[in-house]
């Protein structure tokens, strides 16, 4: 007799939709999208409008020596970005916390909508030695983990890790079991390669990309291209969708990763989404005559 297993842990997908202008597309309906785990075809148990459902938002500042010059004019953006975000339009369980990083995490300012707290945390951050930017993702996710609703980080770094103890692939599954979506916002010293480190670039594009979010650049020549990043995620996370599915007979093997493949059925949008999601360690298991 053949015995399937099964997850029986409801596994969550923020979906954020565009049309081919980059505009995210609104008023879509569950048999819009359709879901594959590991190339099963899955069914769709829950389908919500997410701005139905509150908002925790982690701000993450590189206060390292590398980025320095640059962050005060992050924190007056992340101001302007607190001030939009908690206005007009917002759920009344909307929530932001500020966390800075360097060689050690801290959190500057836990889950909160009082803008004056919001805005003292911001410009009490100070810049100091070492980079933890996997520390930081890390610690993050745990703190959002444990949060009702949607759960965004907005990560502000150069991407250059130098003094985490947790590596890349523990932030990773760190952030998926979160089921949290990562914005990286990258700070490029410069305009040509030299100098910069492009390892850690990559490897925030790929973790945001991952996560269902988007990796943004901001060059030290222009102010414009943090605002335009700040505008863009705000867009973004006011026009969202949430897909849940328990998977079903998905294939066993070794890894706990499993792959997600979710699709929107209209012409000339794209998905951002999740790229899949890990197992828990143990599973239930049903026989099937």
């Amino acid at each position: 007799m053949p015995v399937l297993h099964v997850d029986v842990r409801l596994v969550n997908v923020v979906a954020t939709v565009k049309d081919a202008g980059g505009a995210p597309v609104g008023g879509l309906e569950g048999g819009d999208f359709s879901v594959k785990v590991d190339g099963v075809e899955q069914r769709i148990a829950v389908f919500e409008r997410q701005t139905d459902r509150p908002l925790s938002v982690a701000l993450l500042f590189d206060a390292s020596l590398s980025v320095a010059k640059e962050l005060r004019f992050e924190q007056q953006a992340s101001r302007r970005f607190v001030r939009s975000l908690l206005g007009s339009g917002a759920h009344p369980e909307d929530r932001i916390a500020v966390f800075s990083f360097s060689s050690y995490v801290d959190q500057v300012q836990g889950f909160t909508r009082s803008l004056p707290q919001l805005e003292q945390a911001l410009l009490s951050i100070r810049p100091d030695s070492g980079t933890s930017v996997y520390d930081a993702l890390s610690l993050t996710a745990q703190r959002l983990e444990r949060r009702e609703g949607r759960k965004v980080m907005v990560l502000i770094t150069d991407g250059g890790d130098t003094t985490s103890r947790t590596d890349y692939h523990q932030a990773l599954e760190s952030v998926h079991l979160a089921d949290a979506v990562v914005y990286s916002i990258i700070v490029v010293p410069i305009s040509s390669d030299a100098g910069r480190n492009l390892g850690g670039e990559n490897a925030l594009k790929t973790i945001s990309a991952s996560t269902g979010g988007l990796a943004f650049r901001q060059h030290v020549e222009t102010e414009k291209d943090l605002e335009e990043a700040f505008r863009q995620i705000e867009r973004d996370l006011r026009v969202q969708y949430l897909i849940g599915f328990y998977p079903q007979a998905v294939p066993e093997g070794p890894e706990r990763f499993h792959r997600i493949e979710l699709r929107v059925h209209r012409p000339g949008a794209r998905v951002l989404a999740r790229n899949g999601y890990y197992a828990p360690a143990t599973k239930t298991t049903r026989s099937i005559p």
